[in-house]
């Protein structure tokens, strides 16, 4: 390798060697062999054949002779080369090796990318997104895009503070989505609660910040629960003129009380008529949990005068135009538009509503109730477990709730609750 020194003559006719300049190393030619324009203090330029030129500092450490590179130039200039060359030298000058502490820079650099918010938060995403339904993935994911990676997604996860995380839940609620930003914050504390988890974090900052932001009051769906205007809307429903299939689902709706969703895409694989029993797979359930759905007689005869039409396919409600597929997610509540209910009225998820408001004035068990409406385990291994709690009380529950609509839809007089 060939080595060239740029000299200069003294003031007093000497020769000596001197500093490279700006001028030199941008004249400087590439050869057939890697070649080095020499500065001062061990560091030079490293001229590559194919024109490349590399920042060195050669040095002694422990005996041994090393290479600490500090750059690329024309990035990295000569005046920067020199500070980088004097940072190190002070380095050596108090026993420490300049070539170990850049490569637990360059560690500690790698290790703060891996270990950012945004980088956690999508293996969170990646590990339990799997289990979601696709608007829920698609919602969360694009939350944490549009409105916390921009702000904390590169910071280490670990050096986030409770302030620094409420500055940008708080952005959010400026723009007067509070709903947002509270549900910001739940999906920052599940990814703050991952980090400590797989022991990148020691603590969940959005803990501290209970209260900080006002109270969001979801917005209920619509429902009718006064008895005399269910019977009203009992009738109604009896009568509908449409799709017998769509009536169908309008007198399932009530009597089981289940998600819209979970009742359109009902299959008649998951029934067992005899048993009285609709079992729904912990897959097709937004908790992911099985659930039993008991069958009351006035459920079974509606079923099974259904299963006449649809009992050949896979779906009790399967969409006019695909068999293959389930009625459209807008066909309940289309439905009662038609019989005259408006979405400020009546819907779908309202009859959820109905049910729950109803049982719980008729003084039934209000565990029973949130277990058959299937709401939220705290703990999902119990709730994995606990599918069939209470089933021997929300199997009368359910018959005596089709006994009372039943009755309201002739206008007779309300069934109290039987105590015994």
């Amino acid at each position: 390798m060939d080595v060239v020194n740029t000299t200069s003559q003294g003031s007093e006719g000497r020769t000596s060697k001197s500093d490279l300049t700006d001028t030199a190393i941008r004249n400087a030619k590439p050869g057939d062999k890697p070649r080095k324009l020499a500065d001062k203090k061990g560091l030079f330029l490293l001229i590559h054949p194919n024109g490349s030129k590399y920042w060195r500092l050669k040095y002694r450490y422990g005996g041994k002779e090393k290479m600490l590179a500090l750059g690329v130039y024309p990035d990295v200039g000569l005046r920067e080369a020199r500070d980088r060359r004097d940072e190190a030298r002070k380095l050596l000058a108090n026993g420490v090796d300049p070539g170990i502490v850049k490569k637990q820079s360059k560690q500690s650099i790698r290790e703060s990318i891996e270990n950012s918010f945004e980088a956690i938060a999508r293996e969170w995403f990646a590990k339990y997104s799997t289990g979601w339904s696709s608007e829920h993935s698609e919602k969360t994911i694009r939350r944490l895009e549009r409105d916390i990676f921009p702000w904390i997604g590169g910071r280490p996860i670990a050096e986030i503070t409770a302030p620094e995380l409420l500055t940008v839940v708080q952005r959010i609620e400026n723009r007067g989505a509070l709903e947002t930003a509270h549900r910001a914050l739940g999906s920052c504390g599940k990814v703050f609660r991952y980090a400590i988890s797989t022991q990148r974090a020691v603590r969940d900052p959005s803990a501290d910040l209970r209260g900080a932001l006002p109270p969001f009051k979801s917005k209920h769906h619509a429902s009718i629960t006064d008895p005399k205007a269910i019977g009203e809307l009992l009738r109604a429903i009896q009568g509908y003129k449409g799709s017998f299939v769509t009536r169908c689902a309008l007198q399932l709706a009530p009597l089981l009380f289940i998600r819209p969703g979970e009742l359109r895409r009902a299959e008649w694989c998951d029934f067992d008529l005899d048993a009285c029993e609709w079992r729904i797979p912990a897959l097709k359930m937004k908790m992911k949990a099985v659930h039993i759905v008991p069958l009351s007689k006035q459920s079974i005869y509606i079923l099974k005068e259904l299963h006449s039409f649809t009992g050949h396919g896979r779906y009790l409600f399967p969409s006019v135009r695909t068999p293959d597929r389930s009625l459209s997610e807008n066909t309940v509540n289309a439905a009662l538009r038609r019989l005259g209910y408006e979405k400020d009225q009546m819907t779908g998820h309202g009859f959820r509503s109905m049910a729950s408001t109803i049982l719980n004035e008729q003084g039934w068990n209000f565990d029973a109730i949130e277990r058959q409406l299937a709401h939220s385990e705290r703990n999902t291994v119990r709730a994995a477990y606990n599918y069939a709690e209470y089933l021997p009380e929300r199997r009368k529950m359910m018959q005596h709730w089709a006994d009372y609509l039943e009755s309201l839809q002739i206008g007779a007089s309300i069934i109290p609750k039987l105590l015994t």
